[in-house]
């Protein structure tokens, strides 16, 4: 894989998905999903926001707000692919610590960066906790490339992610 390009996307696609919404504050949330989906490392660069907010005709801090009030932006580079493991009160009591710690350990990582994630140097695997991904019947859940996975053990976690990365290989080649 090659050097990675951490920029805004171009200005013209920015416009693009604007200007595919009604000309109100209520769509922010929208347009900042549009746009992080677009971006090949799936995350809002600082230069986006700060575009968005231009273009809206709103304060910086009210773009922000959005993007860090809701635990689905990534205002960092993501890896290709992305483990979330739910650490609501369901979850925490049913062994999401436990699913976390293994995942890192399967991973090669020792911690998580402050906002409770790690992503891979090779970007290939991003994982992170979130609050709560509403699905506490099944607790412990955690999601692999956004499919649920509930009642899930800490081995079934860890064979889920060697799969994808064996699949990955073969594919490759």
């Amino acid at each position: 894989m090659g050097p990675v390009q951490e920029k805004s996307l171009p200005r013209e696609k920015i416009d693009e998905v604007i200007e595919g919404f009604n000309r109100n504050t209520g769509d922010v949330l929208s347009i900042l999903e549009q746009l992080q989906g677009l971006h090949p490392l799936k995350y809002l660069p600082r230069d986006t926001l700060m575009y968005v907010a231009e273009r809206k005709g709103m304060a910086p801090s009210q773009i922000f707000s959005v993007a860090t009030f809701y635990s689905f932006f990534n205002l960092r580079p993501q890896g290709r692919h992305g483990v979330m493991v739910c650490s609501g009160t369901a979850c925490h009591t049913r062994g999401a610590k436990q699913l976390m710690d293994g995942i890192l350990a399967e991973v090669g990582a020792a911690k998580t960066d402050a906002d409770g994630s790690f992503t891979t140097p090779d970007r290939w695997l991003t994982v992170r906790t979130v609050a709560c991904v509403g699905q506490c019947a099944m607790a412990p859940v955690a999601l692999v490339d956004g499919e649920i996975l509930g009642r899930i053990s800490e081995m079934h976690l860890r064979r889920t992610v060697r799969d994808l990365l064996e699949k990955e290989k073969h594919d490759e080649n």
